[in-house]
C-alpha cells in the first residue's frame, strides 16, 4: 500500500490485521531496520491545535506508536504482527483511538536521533510485513493554501507581529507657536 497522504490510524490497523502471522519490521533512513528486539513501549493519542504564520487555526489528532530498541540484541526475529495487535487491543480497551488520527512512529537509537516518522507504505516481503518510514517535514501552511510566507498580497508581513504605525510630523513646517510676549502661555 503506497500512500501519498498521511496514513490514518484505522487504515494502519487494518493493514496489520490482514497479516497477523508475519514479522513486523520497521524500515527507516533508506534501508536500515529497527532492531528485531524492539518493543512497542507506548501508544499515544495527541490532539493538536495550532495557529500558523498566517493566523489560521488548525486542529488534528495524531496516534504515535513509540518503539524502543534495546542496546543488546535479545532476539533474531521481530515480533509478529499478532503480538503488536494484542498491544494495540490492550491500549484501545483503556484509550479509544481515533480512527481518523494521523499515524506517526516514534523511534531512535544510539546512531539515529529520536524522531517521529510517517508510515509511507506497508509491504509484504517474504515472512515480514515491512512498514517503511519517512521523515516528518516542516512546512509553511500559508504557502500550501496558495499564499506566501513573508508578505501577503498587500505587502504586509504574514509571519511577524504587526509593526506599530508611527506618525511622522514635519518639524520644519511653519505652525502657530508660542513666542515670548505672544500671549499664548
Amino acid at each position: 500500500m503506497n500512500t501519498t497522504e498521511t496514513l490514518k490510524w484505522g487504515e494502519f490497523k487494518e493493514q496489520l490485521q490482514l497479516q497477523p502471522a508475519l514479522h513486523l519490521q520497521f524500515k527507516y533512513a533508506g534501508n536500515k531496520f529497527v532492531g528485531a528486539a524492539y518493543h512497542i513501549t507506548e501508544i499515544k493519542q495527541a490532539p493538536i491545535t495550532s495557529v500558523d504564520c498566517g493566523g489560521v487555526i488548525d486542529k488534528w489528532t495524531e496516534v504515535i506508536v513509540q518503539l524502543w530498541e534495546p542496546s543488546e540484541q535479545q532476539q533474531e526475529r521481530a515480533m509478529v504482527v499478532g503480538k503488536a495487535l494484542s498491544i494495540i487491543d490492550l491500549v484501545e480497551k483503556l484509550l479509544p483511538l481515533d480512527k481518523e488520527a494521523v499515524v506517526k512512529i516514534e523511534f531512535g537509537n544510539a546512531a539515529f536521533d529520536a524522531r517521529q516518522m510517517y508510515p509511507s507504505d506497508i509491504n509484504v516481503e517474504g515472512e515480514n510485513l515491512v512498514v517503511n518510514l519517512t521523515a516528518d517535514k516542516t512546512q509553511c501552511k500559508a504557502i500550501n493554501r496558495g499564499g506566501s510566507c513573508g508578505t501577503d498580497d498587500k505587502g504586509e508581513e504574514c509571519c511577524q507581529p504587526a509593526k506599530p504605525k508611527v506618525k511622522l510630523i514635519n518639524l520644519a513646517a511653519e505652525a502657530a507657536c508660542c513666542t515670548p510676549g505672544g500671549g499664548c502661555c
